[in-house]
């Protein structure tokens, strides 16, 4: 894919399924979604794991990050299916993360590409001294991508394997060591890339000012959200509450099904008072309109026949009141 199509993928495309997840899947589906949970956490793991393995190897560098990007979702399944506020949040703020650090990889990568006409990590090597500028800038979306402290992607790993070890633990320890895979093949791509002895054959020019003021920003933003995550959780927090209030967290669901259920009795309110044989008499008399009790029949057999007018006239809707109540009962 070009470099427009790739951006586009990493920065958007990429989180229609997650978000699927968390608008559609979820709410709609809570009962599943609980039942299925560790078979996808360990789907998700088997990305986090083998997406790394993978990434490990190739000799493309826009395939090594498009391996990256699938272990960064892992992250974001597993975060959402732990069923956890703090993981919920992490899995949430990993999938803007990617966006920003991913798509910034994906354009230098291009900007690499128009100077090189290659994507091949052997071709390359010592681009930092003809391209100091192209070589910072990357070195710090790498280590953004890794999770480095203060950068963007360490606070939504971070909260998502926070959240994830208080409910799972092993799954946690897993997840893991896809960290630690995750900076071996950055960190190795880099070295490859832009360290060591300059090839004179190669000649790739610094970053322009059209590419700086792309790139720059992005960095920026990578920073922002490392350092000022509180400002971005603060206005995720009221969305993922109400979205686990409705599927439910996973310690409700487990008290659901261990728990035996409860008869259903009967319950009788004590003080309502049970229909008569007179007031089964009048119900049958009475005409209803609109919801309102047409002029009663009063039944000479009645006891109330004694009564006043006032008492008399009143009696039918009471009797209908009585009967509604014990026959709802």
């Amino acid at each position: 894919a070009p470099t427009a199509g790739s951006v586009m993928l990493a920065g958007v495309l990429l989180k229609m399924g997650t978000y699927g997840l968390l608008r559609f899947c979820l709410p709609l589906f809570p009962d599943a979604a609980h039942a299925l949970a560790p078979a996808i956490i360990a789907l998700a793991i088997i990305g986090i794991v083998y997406g790394s393995l993978v990434a490990m190897v190739q000799p493309d560098l826009k395939k090594l990050i498009a391996y990256s990007s699938v272990a960064h979702l892992g992250f974001v399944v597993l975060g959402i299916f732990s069923f956890n506020p703090i993981a919920v949040q992490g899995a949430v703020y990993q999938m803007l993360n990617h966006g920003v650090s991913t798509g910034a990889l994906f354009l230098l990568v291009g900007m690499i590409y128009e100077r090189l006409h290659t994507r091949q990590i052997s071709d390359m090597g010592g681009l930092a001294t003809p391209a100091p500028l192209l070589a910072a800038l990357f070195l710090v979306t790498t280590l953004a991508s890794i999770g480095l402290p203060l950068l963007n992607n360490f606070v939504g790993e971070f909260l998502i394997l926070l959240g994830t070890l208080q409910e799972r633990t092993l799954y946690a320890a897993w997840a893991a060591a896809g960290v630690v895979l995750s900076a071996a093949y950055m960190l190795w791509m880099y070295q490859r890339v832009f360290l060591g002895e300059a090839r004179p054959a190669l000649r790739c020019a610094d970053l322009d000012t059209r590419e700086r003021a792309i790139l720059i920003p992005a960095v920026v933003v990578m920073l922002l959200m490392g350092v000022g995550s509180p400002y971005f959780l603060s206005r995720m927090e009221p969305a993922t509450a109400s979205l686990l209030d409705r599927t439910g967290r996973r310690e409700l669901r487990v008290e659901r099904y261990d728990v035996a259920p409860v008869p259903v009795q009967r319950v009788r309110i004590p003080d309502a008072p049970q229909p008569d044989a007179a007031c089964m008499d009048e119900r049958a008399a009475v005409a209803w309109n609109g919801g309102r009790v047409a002029a009663p029949y009063q039944s000479a057999a009645s006891p109330r026949a004694a009564r006043s007018s006032r008492v008399l006239a009143a009696q039918p809707r009471r009797c209908m009141e009585n009967n509604r109540i014990a026959v709802g009962l």
